[in-house]
């Protein structure tokens, strides 16, 4: 069964993007290493993921990250701060494993492919 993700990601200004995916660890790897460099992500450097929630429906996710982007500020900081008081990076320990090494520069189908040899 796959799982959605509604997240948000920060940066040392503690500026908020919020973002909808099925594939969270692959796209928190791409916004820290700003593999699109010409998006808003890239731009303000978000490398932080300080909030995410999970859904097993996709429609579920996209109108709870509909939901969050309608708020104010002040209230995605309420909801952030509820479950992560120490505004923490909660991917920093996700990438130590060796398969994620070296893949900053790779194109995505190339970072795709070697993670199908690693798993196989």
């Amino acid at each position: 069964m796959k799982t959605y993700f509604v997240y948000i990601m920060s940066n040392k200004s503690r500026r908020l993007y919020v973002g909808f995916t099925s594939k969270l660890r692959a796209r928190v790897f791409q916004h820290k290493n700003k593999w699109f460099k010409e998006s808003f992500t890239a731009r303000y450097k978000f490398d932080m993921l300080v909030y995410f929630e999970s859904f097993a429906d996709p429609n579920d996710a996209i109108q709870r990250e509909k939901e969050i982007k309608g708020w104010r500020r002040d209230k995605k900081l309420k909801l952030i701060l509820a479950v992560n008081p120490d505004w923490a990076d909660l991917s920093a320990e996700w990438y130590e494993d060796e398969r994620w090494q070296g893949m900053p520069d790779a194109h995505p189908l190339d970072v795709w492919r070697r993670r199908s040899r690693l798993n196989n």
